[in-house]
């Protein structure tokens, strides 16, 4: 299939790198820090949520702030081995022309921007948790993004593997592919579902970028 967009927008992690080692790492040494009991957080979906929406709903009010705090600092700490590049992620974002593509995620942008170089991305634009006020499934970390790159929603393709970042993408208005890197292509509603990125090609073409998925 090929579409034709002004602009790509990627999610972060499962889409373009694996931090998910460093992520359960970091999880499980906060929740012994804050007492929160094993069969309590577990349980939780951790994956493409921001980490304060998490949080809110496992401690007071009173210490969300300083939980995510916490939090950030050991994720911060942990970046340095705790990254690898997920199939075609490089051969993909090196045929990308400049300013026609970005990262959304649900991590906070400068936790994004360590994970990212620890790989050797170099990102013409991050939008984090801390860019927005609504996380996804909501549009507004795609739409933040769009508007920042100049690119019309209906424009955008969004490249997803969790299913809150496709609903957001589908709420945004924008075309929806889905990579089955963490989630099996049956809990993916998008309008292309490939494996991973290595299915996806690109070239730069008259005002845009054209992408081709197998």
């Amino acid at each position: 299939m090929k579409i034709t967009a002004d602009a790509l927008l990627f999610d972060m992690d499962g889409t373009l790198v694996s931090s998910m080692e460093s992520v359960l790492r970091c999880w499980n040494r906060w929740a012994a820090e804050y007492a929160v009991p094993a069969e309590v957080w577990t349980g939780v979906e951790l994956h493409g949520r921001p980490d304060r929406e998490i949080i809110a709903g496992l401690l007071p009010p009173d210490r969300v702030d300083e939980a995510v705090e916490r939090l950030t600092d050991l994720e911060l700490q942990d970046v340095a081995g705790g990254v690898v590049l997920l199939p075609g992620t490089r051969e993909l974002l090196e045929r990308l022309p400049p300013g026609r593509w970005a990262v959304v995620t649900s991590a906070g942008r400068a936790l994004a921007q360590a994970r990212l170089r620890e790989v050797g991305i170099h990102a013409p634009l991050v939008v984090g948790a801390d860019d927005v006020r609504r996380g996804k499934p909501d549009p507004e970390p795609y739409l933040t993004a769009a508007r920042r790159l100049g690119a019309p929603p209906e424009r955008c393709v969004v490249l997803e593997d969790a299913p809150a970042g496709l609903a957001a993408g589908r709420a945004a208005g924008m075309t929806t592919v889905a990579l089955t890197t963490t989630h099996p292509a049956a809990e993916l509603s998008a309008d292309v579902v490939v494996p991973d990125l290595s299915a996806v090609s690109a070239q730069a073409v008259a005002g845009g970028v054209e992408i081709t998925t197998s």
